[in-house]
């Protein structure tokens, strides 16, 4: 009895870490208290120890519950642009390996999504830029593409948003099709009783202007965003930021300091004198900048999910492995508490799992966190 009764201890205490640990552990309901709901199938009654316990038989397993808040928010893009990359199923034990519990997937994988059945990792799923006009043109593509890359996998892949293109800007041929491809998608997703998954599009902060102080914030393309801004705001979804301080410090180092890029400045560089939040850090004045912006837009209340985030080891300016370790664990221990403007955790993607060698040489070549040979360049700890 005792036995039983430490093991469910441990599977709670390591839950609260890790919300994907295996197929063995899956959330039951969206918040936590002493009442957890767990089902053990064994071949005994286990008597209650703060828990509800329920008998079936043959052999355990254990569902429990947790919340929102306690769940991690960290994720990591995996992206496929290299010849030397291991396979899918090794990259999502690797996920699973490293208490990764959420990760962007750039272009419908059929390997990759097959690998992701039963891990209980969060999936950001895109549809590639390439797919846009097709999907936004033509209501049957998208319910075709829905059918294809999201119907057959929802049982048991846990996709949190489909990201409708990736950093789309107003001159590109490509940004007429953008709402129309997510309304489509959307009503795809619902035509298959799939209303859980929302959709979004990807933005990278190029998008915003007047960013300091970072409550002038605005969007520079408003006849482009604004309509996006209204849908994501009518259907309760979050806007997908790529938001990279490197870039930021790197075309402005002589405003911009590198402690003030890698969460190392001791103390408030930057205080907003239109309501007084000071900033010690780049990433939330950034962050901060597109929360402006939505509210301009008439949507205050939008959440903002970090799609990309990273810093390269190599290949430019200020990029070196010591420089990329410091940012990345900053910024997973940051994630927790959010923005001046916003407290509370933010959902937070680093860019990217592996180093790309079929990407542009130079930085672009060397955003991983791990070597193509699965070693990490970093000591990192996912589940802050």
């Amino acid at each position: 009895m005792n036995a039983y009764l430490r093991k469910l201890e441990a599977l709670a205490r390591a839950w609260k870490q890790y919300p994907a640990i295996d197929e063995t552990v899956r959330p039951l309901h969206s918040k936590l208290d002493r009442r957890n709901i767990f089902k053990i199938r064994t071949d005994r009654y286990v008597e209650k120890f703060n828990l509800r316990v329920y008998r079936t038989a043959v052999d355990l397993k254990v569902i429990c519950s947790t919340s929102s808040n306690a769940e991690a928010q960290i994720g990591v893009c995996y992206g496929r642009n290299g010849n030397n990359l291991p396979s899918p199923q090794a990259v999502v034990n690797l996920y699973k390996s490293r208490g990764i519990a959420r990760m962007r997937l750039y272009d419908p994988n059929q390997n990759a999504l097959q690998a992701l059945r039963g891990s209980g990792i969060g999936l950001i799923l895109d549809v590639p830029r390439t797919s846009l006009r097709s999907l936004g043109s033509n209501p049957a593509a998208a319910a075709q593409w829905v059918q294809t890359n999201v119907a057959p996998y929802a049982s048991n892949v846990n996709f949190r948003y489909i990201a409708v293109g990736n950093e789309i800007h107003e001159s590109d041929p490509e940004a007429g099709s953008v709402l129309p491809a997510m309304q489509n998608v959307q009503t795809a997703l619902r035509a298959a009783n799939l209303n859980q998954i929302k959709v979004s599009t990807a933005i990278d902060t190029t998008l915003i202007t007047n960013s300091f102080p970072p409550s002038n914030g605005v969007f520079t393309s408003q006849s482009y965003v604004n309509p996006i801004i209204n849908f994501l705001k009518n259907n309760n979804s979050p806007l997908l930021v790529n938001i990279y301080p490197y870039f930021a410090y790197v075309n402005n180092p002589q405003s911009i300091s590198l402690n003030y890029a890698l969460f190392t400045a001791p103390g408030t560089v930057v205080t907003d004198s239109n309501n007084g939040l000071q900033y010690q850090n780049l990433f939330d004045a950034l962050t901060d900048a597109v929360y402006a912006a939505l509210a301009r837009a008439g949507a205050p209340n939008t959440a903002i999910v970090v799609s990309e985030s990273g810093w390269p080891s190599a290949g430019g300016n200020a990029a070196s492995v010591q420089n990329a370790g410091t940012y990345y664990r900053n910024l997973i221990n940051h994630a927790k508490q959010g923005t001046p403007r916003k407290p509370g955790r933010i959902e937070v993607y680093l860019f990217e799992m592996f180093d790309e060698n079929q990407k542009p040489a130079g930085i672009e070549q060397n955003f991983g966190l791990f070597t193509p040979n699965q070693q990490p360049k970093y000591q990192l700890n996912f589940n802050n």
